[in-house]
């Protein structure tokens, strides 16, 4: 059973890595991620100066998956370029996310990780929903072209971008444009939704106290939406511009359905969170157990290969 994938020059021994966000802000963190079955090891969305980020509680889960407002708390850039270069032993790709306060934070950051010849890629966070005064990026498309112009010219290996979700075909269309011509290798999407309100009945508060309890929705209740985005953009954008997948995923199988919508590789988040580390190897064995089931022996034989359900005679 070979699970071998790759993201531009880029090689994995399977398609689950972590997503940006949970345990991969400290040293020990990434540290667990690199000794973990992951098959890559991605930072913390990293601004140029070190970040505490919002106010506690910031990051909560409910029965129908979690809620946060973490507001990019990280340890500066320069910390990530130190630890991600020690983990160089680990032989796994390494990335690092930049989500920069202003286009001259990501310019700064961008020179000085097109440097590192030891790293693979580098996911330019478009997305974070709950940084206090600041808009998601990716809903501004001309914003965004311009960010991914400059990130282009100013890092000279594999480059990426996290979206958030969108939700009109207008929308798919109008970034497609952009990404097509923006020369990037990689689109991430989704990022959490944001702005979601979760409620505690008993003590009649928020969850979270950040945005007056406004925050991102991770977990299952944003798969179809993760799912929807990757299908999406799999249609419209060049064969040459590769899809990660992430938004809900805590199976094997909702990992093979990321896939056959046409992702590439996938990223846990919430799961990742709630699970630990281990969950690498579990996703990576179900993943693989439910290829033999289907007598799949390579992901290429699936991938991008989703149907449209048949028409029926009545009802529903």
């Amino acid at each position: 059973m070979n699970l071998n994938v790759s993201l531009a020059n880029i090689k994995f021994d399977h398609p689950v890595f972590n997503a940006s966000g949970p345990l991969c802000t400290t040293k020990e963190e990434l540290l667990a991620l690199a000794r973990s079955n992951s098959s890559a090891i991605l930072s913390k969305s990293c601004t140029l100066e070190k970040r505490d980020g919002n106010p506690k509680p910031r990051y909560k889960e409910f029965d129908l998956g979690s809620i946060n407002s973490m507001g990019l708390p990280n340890q500066g850039y320069e910390f990530y370029l130190e630890e991600l270069e020690s983990l160089q032993e680990f032989q796994k790709p390494l990335i690092a996310s930049v989500s920069g306060m202003s286009q001259s934070e990501n310019a700064h950051m961008l020179r000085a990780f097109d440097k590192c010849n030891w790293l693979d890629a580098i996911e330019l966070n478009l997305s974070c929903p709950n940084v206090i005064g600041k808009p998601q990026v990716g809903y501004d498309f001309q914003e965004s072209k311009e960010r991914m112009r400059e990130a282009r010219a100013l890092y000279r290996g594999v480059l990426g971008v996290k979206l958030p979700p969108y939700f009109d075909f207008a929308h798919f269309l109008e970034m497609a444009e952009v990404l097509n011509q923006s020369g990037v290798n990689f689109v991430t999407c989704i990022n959490s939704p944001g702005n979601g309100l979760v409620i505690d009945a008993d003590s009649e508060s928020t969850l979270i106290r950040p945005k007056d309890g406004f925050g991102g929705i991770g977990g299952k209740l944003i798969k179809p939406f993760g799912l929807s985005n990757v299908r999406k953009f799999r249609e419209l954008l060049n064969p040459e511009i590769q899809i990660i997948g992430v938004g809900g995923i805590a199976s094997g199988t909702d990992v093979f359905e990321y896939l056959l919508a046409g992702a590439d590789l996938v990223q846990v988040g919430t799961a990742f969170m709630q699970e630990g580390s281990g969950i690498f190897e579990r996703l990576a064995t179900e993943l693989q157990e439910l290829m033999k089931n289907k007598n799949y022996s390579e992901i290429s034989q699936f991938q991008n290969q989703l149907k449209t359900a048949g028409p029926v005679e009545s009802g529903y």
